[in-house]
């Protein structure tokens, strides 16, 4: 019903074959887009290259969204290679262990700030970049999860930064819409990641997931893929600012 032929992508996130990240860049480029994958620290590569490698990215490169300059130079990098950019995929969150495991009342001022840096403020700074690159329309997408809107034990500080994460999604989505801009949050079920293992219990939440969802069945990251390569499409052209449910109805059980 729809492809991506000739579109570029960036994603952002990619940490192994289990991610959100790896799994829309799947869908990115079955839809027939190019991609452009970045990885964290040289440690990362490691297990990035071989996946940038399988999907044949057009640019592969370091990114840390600390880091100005290694922002500039990616953007630079894809403004000289594609001179555009229709697509970008952010899928990054971090907290600190010691307020991701407390009280979110007991979190420390500079964990509770960087979490937010990291977290929420590093997809505004790409959007930033990207907007320039978007001159005829584009997709920007993150990923968050339903923490955000309820209380999900052991979540903690991440609860917080994810609203706040879907906040900024909603502005930036009002922003740039005029520009054909759409800006959407990402909102799978529990599933297993690499990020999810560092939430204490998370294994009993995806059984108590997979239990009353009405369909009985956990979101995969083909899910996810497939549901961001719709959006990016240009028949999702007049979607925008949502939080999009990918978890087999498990939201809207009470």
């Amino acid at each position: 019903m729809f492809n991506l032929t000739g579109q570029k992508a960036l994603v952002v996130g990619v940490a192994n074959d289990q991610s959100i990240a790896y799994g829309c860049a799947k869908a990115f480029r079955n839809q027939g887009a190019d991609v452009a994958i970045t990885y964290h620290t040289e440690r990362a590569a490691e297990f990035v290259r071989p996946l940038a490698g399988e999907l044949g990215a057009d640019i592969i490169a370091p990114m840390d969204v600390s880091d100005e300059a290694q922002l500039d130079a990616l953007f630079d990098l894809i403004r000289k290679k594609w001179g555009k950019l229709d697509i970008l995929l952010h899928s990054i969150a971090y907290s600190k262990k010691e307020d991701l495991h407390g009280r979110v009342i007991d979190s420390s001022p500079d964990g509770f700030a960087l979490a937010m840096d990291i977290s929420v403020h590093s997809f505004l700074r790409l959007i930033r970049r990207a907007e320039p690159l978007m001159e005829y329309g584009g997709t920007c997408m993150t990923v968050s999860f339903m923490g955000s809107q309820f209380v999900v034990r052991n979540y903690s500080v991440m609860g917080p930064v994810k609203a706040a994460l879907e906040a900024a999604t909603r502005y930036a989505a009002a922003e740039l819409g005029p520009k054909g801009i759409s800006v959407h949050a990402l909102s799978p079920g529990p599933l297993r990641t690499r990020a999810a293992s560092g939430i204490a219990e998370f294994d009993a939440l995806m059984n108590d997931a997979a239990e009353r969802a009405p369909t009985h069945h956990l979101a995969t990251i083909d899910d996810v893929g497939a549901y961001a390569a719709f959006l990016a499409s240009r028949e999702a052209f007049n979607v925008t600012g949502g939080v999009h449910q990918i978890d087999g109805g498990y939201s809207i059980i009470g």
